[in-house]
């Protein structure tokens, strides 16, 4: 279900909300989720309960912390969006590979 599009849209209404603080120190509240819930089906046209919504924010966080460990304090690197990857030099992928 979730394709690039989608992702997007979640990542956008989840931004929203968290600009407008609907959330209860790092989660959303519930009146938070039911408005994630009712944009997001006003903006795709599927409905979709707060489960699998969830289940997405939570697994986007898990990759942008793991992101977030990987990069460390390097500057410099950014996103190949035709070959979706990580624009690095070789130099900086070897060190990588060898720490993780």
């Amino acid at each position: 279900m979730w394709d690039k599009r989608l992702t997007e849209i979640l990542c956008d209404i989840c931004i929203k909300k968290i600009l407008k603080d609907n959330r209860s120190g790092t989660h959303f509240t519930k009146d938070g989720w039911l408005k994630i819930m009712t944009n997001f089906e006003k903006e795709t046209g599927k409905a979709c309960s707060q489960r699998p919504l969830k289940n997405r924010w939570d697994a986007l966080k898990k990759e942008w912390k793991a992101w977030k460990k990987l990069k460390g304090k390097d500057i410099g690197l950014g996103w190949n969006p035709i070959k979706r990857i990580v624009d690095a030099s070789d130099d900086w992928r070897e060190s990588r590979l060898k720490v993780y």
